[in-house]
């Protein structure tokens, strides 16, 4: 790697001094350093949030994003309908809960389109210029086209069409066992801008290879906030400060393994009692509680757990100036996509909470603390592959490139960004069965979320091992 490849030495030595890595040095420093932050975010300094929205199971990008001209919906009806005509096709437009009408800003010759009858507040979204399409995304090493596929004459993604893999693909550009994520690698850049680099990767649904950087941990919070451990505040009745278990969770130790342990243990308790303090409390007096959904099936109102996830991540945002932090990258995600059979049902309940939550996220950043802070942060969906176009007679198998959604004010919204693939079998970008080619990769989609965030092209080249292979480094959906 070339000198100018390289990040930034200062960066490289703060976050080694800083406890979080090293565990050397005071907690304390790093509370130090938060009134300064303080001062800065209150003199105007900007702040910006990535958010991941992880679908898992692989989402059928067939019936989210439509074409809808009349060439194009025959031929929709024609393959999602098979023997004994089961159909996994969506109502026409003006049908009863048929799909609905988007019109992009750029036209594509002779298209139309619509989105799921179940994306309801998400088109809303689109229509307002806050959320974007970006056609046939997936993971490549180089671009790909299809006489290259069937011949292997360019490097392939390794597993195509296996879940864990393809999961670990687009969340770390490499298969099941990769160690670190882009999302991580975006935190290891910019770690050092944040007065406290625990909070600067937040996953509030669990472990996720994604948010895993080579110096940067990720901080889980759940949906109720952060997490203490279990007894520590209280344990038969003794406050916290002469608490047993957290003396001898605390003790030092002359064994080294003993001690780090203790050290790692004071760390987590001391972020877990500063994230408590700074977020937003839920429901009043804090971040209002999402309303519940319609559950497309039957029409019953039902809570949203993945709106549930969005809250916490809104707390946390609150609590950015006690914080101290400048920028941070979020995991949320949304499991049930492997529609192999029950499709209809499963998929509209789906993309109705997606839906719901997204909204519902949009609404809480408009009005943050009496703040807009819809500019500042960005939420991108990603799954693990596309699936078929073809009907295996009541759902669809596993695919490779995907329509995905982009949303926040920062966003060239109201457009489809790609050219959006042919409604049919056997055209240039079927892998078969109408599984798509991707037209963009997943680094690409990365690499334009991330030069948003601040990261520079050399930063990029860093976080983006395979970035170089394609010319185009930015696929201009980002203000």
């Amino acid at each position: 790697m070339s000198e100018s490849n390289k990040p930034n030495s200062a960066r490289r030595n703060f976050l080694r001094q800083s406890s979080f890595l090293g565990g050397a040095a005071p907690f304390a420093l790093n509370l130090a350093a938060l009134g300064a932050s303080a001062q800065a975010h209150a003199a105007g300094e900007d702040y910006k949030a990535l958010v991941c929205l992880f679908m898992f199971g692989g989402n059928d990008h067939a019936n989210t994003v439509l074409a809808t001209d009349p060439q194009s919906w025959a031929q929709y009806i024609a393959v999602r309908t098979t023997q004994g005509n089961e159909s996994i096709a969506l109502p026409a437009l003006g049908s009863v809960n048929g799909v609905l009408s988007i019109t992009p800003k750029t036209l594509q010759a002779g298209r139309s389109f619509a989105l799921h009858p179940a994306l309801s507040p998400l088109k809303d979204l689109f229509d307002g210029s806050r959320a974007a399409i970006v056609s046939n995304v997936g993971p490549l090493v180089v671009p790909t086209s299809k006489a290259q596929f069937k011949a292997g004459s360019v490097p392939l993604p390794p597993k195509l069409f296996s879940h864990n893999d393809q999961q670990s693909l687009w969340q770390a550009s490499a298969p099941e066992g990769a160690r670190f994520g882009w999302g991580g690698r975006i935190a290891d850049m910019i770690a050092a801008s944040n007065a406290t680099p625990f909070f600067t990767s937040v996953s509030a649904a669990g472990n996720a290879v994604l948010m895993a950087g080579q110096n940067t941990k990720q901080f889980q919070v759940s949906t109720g906030g952060a997490v203490a451990i279990a007894g520590l505040e209280t344990i038969f009745g003794m406050p916290a400060a002469s608490n047993p278990l957290q003396t001898i969770l605390t003790a030092d130790h002359l064994n080294l393994l003993e001690k780090e342990h203790a050290v790692v243990v004071k760390r987590s308790i001391d972020a877990q009692r500063l994230l408590a303090g700074a977020m937003l409390p839920a429901g009043d007096g804090g971040i209002a509680n999402p309303s519940q959904y319609t559950v497309p099936a039957t029409g019953q109102l039902a809570n949203n757990p993945l709106a549930a996830q969005f809250q916490s991540v809104a707390r946390m945002i609150a609590g950015r100036t006690k914080l101290g932090v400048k920028r941070q990258v979020f995991f949320v995600s949304l499991g049930g996509f492997d529609t192999h059979d029950g499709q209809n049902e499963t998929h509209a309940d789906l993309l109705a909470r997606v839906a719901h939550a997204l909204a519902y996220f949009d609404k809480t950043l408009s009005n943050l603390q009496g703040s807009d802070l819809r500019s500042q942060v960005t939420t991108f969906t990603a799954s693990d592959f596309g699936r078929t176009f073809t009907s295996n007679g009541d759902g669809t198998d596993h695919g490779w490139g995907s329509h995905h959604f982009v949303v926040g004010g920062a966003v060239k919204g109201k457009d489809i960004y790609g050219a959006f693939p042919e409604t049919s079998l056997g055209h240039a970008q079927d892998a078969g069965s109408g599984s798509l080619i991707p037209q963009f990769s997943v680094e690409q989609y990365g690499a334009t979320l991330a030069k948003w965030f601040g990261l520079s092209a050399s930063n990029l080249a860093d976080v983006f091992p395979n970035l170089g292979n394609f010319a185009t480094k930015d696929l201009g959906f980002m203000l």
